[in-house]
């Protein structure tokens, strides 16, 4: 894979080179990506990016949300891709999984908004970050003592 900083690509009449961090979540913020369903989430993402034209340089997919370092042509605009990605991946996987719909009114299943920042010339620190997130938030829970007692029963 060559080196993504310097990598131009091209259309017509344009050269470009545009990369975006970003970040969404399912509705509610729920934890619904293990196993198979995080490696069904995985493809749908991977086959809708490629009916786009759009290259994932990074991706991982979090119990609870979904980081993304994705290369868009300059011919479409990043909010368009992105009510496109949510809106067809949300039918493809309500289709793959009937019982999810119940947790989910109206079939509405990613939170309305995402988060979007342009990569320049970090593109390395990025992959870094995106790669290293979930073994850093494994040591996090790993570090932090769980008290099995109820706060809120007054007990000593």
């Amino acid at each position: 894979m060559p080196e993504q900083n310097n990598v131009t690509h091209s259309l017509a009449h344009t050269k470009w080179n545009c990369k975006y961090h970003v970040v969404f979540a399912p509705k509610y913020r729920r934890k619904v990506f293990y196993e198979e369903k995080r490696q069904d989430i995985r493809d749908i993402i991977r086959t809708l990016c490629a009916w786009k034209g759009v290259e994932i340089i990074e991706g991982e997919v979090f119990p609870d949300h979904i980081h993304l370092l994705l290369s868009i042509p300059p011919k479409i605009s990043v909010s368009s891709f992105m009510g496109y990605l949510k809106g067809k991946s949300s039918l493809q996987i309500f289709q793959k999984y009937g019982n999810m719909k119940f947790a989910y009114r109206n079939r509405e299943f990613w939170c309305k908004g995402y988060y979007v920042d342009t990569v320049g010339k970090n593109t390395r620190a990025i992959k870094e970050y995106i790669s290293n997130q979930l073994k850093q938030d494994k040591e996090a829970d790993q570090l932090s003592i769980f008290d099995p007692r109820d706060p809120f029963t007054g007990g000593k």
